[in-house]
């Protein structure tokens, strides 16, 4: 789970309304992923035809080695509940989470989780579309809260907290049972915990940047933070282009460098170029990594290129820094 301190939230871009964006590739996190990234291990039979469903707590899955979780879709729905306050950071929304709270979250919008507390607790389950293809009536996009455009957080209070815990343990009860027919009954779980949540009204505390340029500036500046600090040689800096913040937020690059523009004054290249400085710097001053080193973690392939770069800005030499 992540656990970043936060100063102020940040918000994250909705891909299919308002905002007009055209749509590039983003990664999508995998089934097969998630085992590795969570449990560094996978299940038996994970590609069956019959569709994946698997139910977790969330105590389970956190500790001193659990993984950072980033800003993606995933190939599979999941329904969370939680418990303490958190922040999730959804299409164009970032919902503010307190005490009890029941989540649907579908494969067509990213989105990520931001802990603001140390107790956390709750449950999670996932599963594929193909697993309720004889389950529903509808389709699982049918359904309001699977919905593009849709609110997708139901506050609970103490009795319906409850209820939701007992569907949980019903479900992991039957996971790990030898029952013949237990993910039929799983479904049926499922299935009530959505139409539980569909006679219940969807949270509205919802928190909204003022336009869509400081939206894309806010992200950007994020992920671009979130590359920091470097901590050991073989760590590197993924994103050093205008380029490849355009792929990973899903806007063109054009209506990227324009709304940084307009919003900082600065251009996108002109805010990589000053953040690269000044790891350059702090690794070259607190660090007995060769200039080499330095230069490949931070995204050069050659040496010579990290020292035009570094001389560019400076008129120093990385090495002239590191003995002034």
């Amino acid at each position: 789970m992540i656990n970043y301190p936060v100063a102020q939230p940040h918000y994250e871009l909705n891909l299919y309304f308002s905002l007009n964006f055209v749509t590039l590739t983003m990664a999508t996190e995998t089934l097969e992923e998630f085992y590795k990234n969570k449990f560094n291990w996978l299940p038996d039979k994970l590609q069956q035809n019959i569709g994946h469903f698997n139910v977790f707590r969330i105590e389970d899955c956190i500790g001193p080695n659990a993984k950072s979780v980033t800003y993606s879709r995933r190939s599979f729905y999941k329904i969370s509940l939680l418990r303490g306050d958190n922040i999730i950071h959804y299409a164009d929304q970032s919902i503010k989470l307190s005490g009890s709270t029941l989540l649907f979250l579908n494969p067509l919008v990213p989105y990520m989780f931001e802990n603001m507390s140390d107790d956390r607790t709750g449950f999670f389950c996932i599963f594929t579309e193909s697993f309720f293809t004889e389950k529903l009536r509808a389709g699982l996009s049918d359904l309001p809260m699977f919905a593009l455009g849709a609110r997708p957080v139901y506050a609970l209070n103490e009795a319906q907290n409850e209820y939701v815990s007992g569907l949980f343990v019903k479900m992991l009860e039957e996971i790990n049972s030898d029952y013949a027919f237990k993910y039929d009954l799983i479904g049926n779980y499922v299935s009530e915990l959505i139409h539980y949540a569909l006679k219940t009204q969807p949270s509205d505390n919802l928190y909204k940047h003022a336009d869509a340029k400081s939206r894309i500036t806010s992200v950007f500046t994020e992920l671009l933070e979130r590359q920091f600090p470097i901590e050991s040689p073989s760590q590197r800096f993924a994103l050093r282009s205008a380029n490849d913040f355009a792929q990973r937020l899903s806007v063109h690059v054009n209506h990227l460098n324009r709304a940084i523009r307009e919003t900082t004054g600065k251009t996108t290249t002109g805010h990589i170029a000053e953040r690269l400085l000044s790891e350059a710097k702090s690794l070259l001053r607190h660090t007995d990594w060769n200039v080499a080193e330095i230069g490949y973690c931070l995204g050069f392939e050659e040496p010579t290129h990290f020292n035009n770069f570094f001389k560019k800005q400076t008129q120093l030499t990385p090495s002239s820094f590191r003995n002034v």
